[in-house]
């Protein structure tokens, strides 16, 4: 007999849910200086010390919106993967072209770039220099999704992970900075997968 949903672990969930939600619309609509946990508590409906349990403090809260975010890019971009099960070029452009055009219209990324203030700006560090949330587990989720979907046999998992980081890094460097058109940009990190990575791509992608 299966056993029955934990009901803390439900409320607990919800919760997370709400505050990201509220925390999500607010730095939309106003900018990550309008966040504070008082406000975020208030509205969500709890106190500050239970915000603060389940959450952490402030910066806290802005990496798990931001990791939130990011999760949300990583299932397109797998699912940009799977669309081209044989051919691990297409897929590779495929997932830097969801990327771009998502985050183009991503409304968070949208508000964080165009920081209303001094204080709007803290966002900018944890999303485009630090390790983590973004880069870190852009490279580790799509290294593990380009490994399961094309094998990439005689590719070593340093070599993959290099790579892949060098591809992490260049879309990230045309979403958070855009000088043309989003086909320009794809089609220039296109022929540094086409000459770069296509003898390994090439190699790893065949299966037997």
């Amino acid at each position: 007999m299966a056993e029955a949903p934990n009901f803390q672990t439900e409320m607990r969930q919800l919760l997370r849910e709400r505050v990201l939600d509220t925390a999500r619309r607010i730095v939309v609509t106003e900018g990550w200086g309008a966040v504070n946990m008082s406000r975020v508590a208030k509205e969500v409906g709890v106190s500050r010390p239970v915000l603060y349990k389940e959450i952490g403090a402030r910066q806290d809260l802005a990496d798990v919106v931001i990791r939130n975010e990011v999760d949300m890019f990583l299932m397109g971009i797998a699912e940009s993967l799977a669309a081209h099960p044989d051919d691990a070029l297409a897929g590779m452009t495929a997932a830097v072209e969801y990327t771009l055009r998502t985050g183009a219209d991503n409304t968070l990324l949208k508000a964080v770039l165009s920081g209303r203030s001094a204080d709007d700006t803290a966002l900018l560090p944890s999303i485009m220099t630090e390790t983590e949330p973004v880069l870190g587990r852009a490279i580790a989720a799509l290294t593990a999704a380009g490994r399961a979907q094309y094998g990439f046999d005689g590719v070593s998992d340093t070599e993959l992970g290099s790579m892949i980081e060098t591809l992490v890094r260049l879309a990230l460097s045309h979403l958070f900075q855009p000088i043309g058109p989003i086909e320009r940009a794809v089609e220039q990190i296109n022929r540094v997968l086409v000459g770069t990575f296509a003898p390994a791509l090439t190699a790893g992608s065949s299966r037997e």
